[in-house]
Parts: structure tokens; C-alpha cells; sequence
């Protein structure tokens, strides 16, 4: 029988349509670059992490979760601790599966159903109710896909000029560097900079930003950061204006965010 490991190579072969690895991360834990033969499920019970690949940064609370499909190159990075639950899932196994990097929303019947299947044997049964929890896995992953236009879903250029900035951008959101700024260290023309950024991201510069803005923000307010302490810190004059931004990308003010996200849905 197969005993438990946290190194995610050691569940690549393993014989059953879903594996569980089960792992706790340190504050600034960083998962460098790597990919992996499986699909993948990321989700963080607690905690906040980044994960990034060549075309998107995604963040994710720990009630939303990161689809991964197989051999694409990712990295990891935890704001705070992270006690993380990484389903590894068989190209093959569901036909229903998303075919590319997106977010998931965890629903509580999920979060359970995912805590549950780290409980059972790696080398589960494939008859019962075993068989049944991974079945019923996979079907709530059908269920959950996101818009892939969510504010925690951000874009990455593949131009390394422009990648190399997004990721200074990223480090210290809260920055004020201007548009001509960053052109300059792109050695580019304002208006060269404006054009490439939107052909590369889909968005403006100035939306991109915008949007880390908020991802860090939601990682802030899930350590228990007041709104105040968070509008200021994420690069906001006024908490106001924080409010107002927030409230646009998601539909509700940054002081419900999480008990929206938690609520169940009315019945129609």
C-alpha cells in the first residue's frame, strides 16, 4: 500500500483516476516552476496562494480553487500559511474537465468532498462508496468553472519586456510608477508600450494594474486585514474609492466579500 507523500511526482503513476496529496506551506513559501504528467486541482483550505503560469496570475481564497490541465508550466506562491489539498487528476478521466488554466468555485458540497478524499487510502477502492466520493468529485468540478474574466484571473504578457515588468508590478501593487515609467524601463514609446500591453493581456495597462490591485486585496482582507488598512496598502487614496473599485469587480463591498462567497444560493 501506497503511504503519503508531499512531493507531487510520487502521485503521478498512481493507479486510480484521482490522487490526493495533502501539504501545509510556511508564509512566502514559493513552489518554483514545474509541471506535472496529470491535471490538477489546487486548493487551499485555508490560507491565500498566487499561481502563476506564462499566460496568467491567478489568486485564490480558499473558496475558489485553480484547474491546472496536464504538462502545463506553473509556479506557486503562498501569502501566509497554506494548508493545501492538490487533487492530481487523470487526462483522461473525465471528458467534462476544463481543457485549460482557469478558477473554480469551491462549493462547500466540493470543499467537504475534497477533505473527505484526502482521508481515504491513496490506493482507494474502485467499487463503493469510495469510487462514488471520486465520481461525485469530478462532477462538481464540471459544475464549477469560472468566468475566465474574474478579477482574480489576471492575464500575463508573453513579451519578456513587458513580462519582466508585470512581475515588478506584482511585487509591490501599491507602487505609483506612471505609464511612461514602466514604458521607459520597457524601453519603449508610450504609445508602443499602450498597444503591445493590450495585444498581449486583452486589457489596458491601466485595467491590469487595477486588477492586481484587487487580487492583493482579497489576499489581504482573507488574513483578516481591516478595509481601511487594506485600501491603503494595495495603493487606494481613500478607502472610498477601494470600496467602490472592489464592489465593481465583484459585486459586493470588500467587507462581505467572503460571506457572499460562502452563502448558499437562493432557491429560484
Amino acid at each position: 500500500m501506497m503511504t503519503r507523500s508531499t512531493h507531487g511526482e510520487d502521485y503521478q503513476k498512481v493507479n486510480r483516476p484521482i490522487a490526493v496529496l495533502i501539504d501545509e506551506y510556511s508564509p512566502d513559501h514559493v513552489d518554483p516552476p514545474h509541471s506535472h504528467e496529470r491535471a490538477q486541482l489546487l486548493y487551499a483550505t485555508s490560507g491565500v496562494m498566487s499561481v502563476i503560469t506564462d499566460e496568467v496570475s491567478f489568486t485564490i481564497p480558499p473558496q475558489r480553487g485553480v484547474w491546472m490541465p496536464a504538462g502545463v508550466r506553473h509556479e506557486a506562491h503562498c501569502r501566509g500559511h497554506v494548508s493545501l489539498r492538490t487533487l492530481y487528476v487523470e487526462p483522461d478521466a473525465d471528458s467534462r474537465m476544463p481543457k485549460r488554466c482557469q478558477t473554480l468555485k469551491i462549493s462547500p458540497l466540493l470543499r467537504e468532498l475534497i477533505i473527505e478524499a484526502g482521508n481515504l487510502p491513496i490506493e482507494y477502492s474502485l467499487n463503493g462508496r469510495e469510487a462514488r466520493i471520486m465520481e461525485l468529485i469530478l462532477d462538481e468540478i464540471a459544475e464549477a468553472v469560472e468566468h475566465p474574466a474574474s478579477a482574480l484571473n489576471i492575464p500575463m504578457p508573453k513579451d519578456p519586456r513587458l513580462s519582466r515588468i508585470c512581475r515588478k508590478i506584482m511585487d509591490d501593487p501599491a507602487a505609483e510608477d506612471d505609464l511612461d515609467h514602466w514604458a521607459a524601463v520597457a524601453c519603449m514609446g508610450r504609445r508602443t508600450f499602450t498597444r503591445a500591453f493590450r495585444r498581449e493581456t486583452g486589457i489596458t495597462f491601466s485595467e491590469w494594474r487595477q486588477q492586481v490591485r484587487l487580487a492583493e486585496a482579497v489576499s489581504m482582507l482573507a488574513s483578516g486585514k481591516s478595509v481601511t488598512t487594506v485600501a491603503y496598502e494595495v495603493g487606494y487614496n481613500s478607502p472610498s474609492a477601494f470600496g467602490t473599485m472592489f464592489q465593481r469587480a465583484f459585486g459586493t463591498p470588500p467587507s462581505q466579500y467572503f460571506s457572499q462567497l460562502t452563502k448558499p444560493a437562493a432557491d429560484t
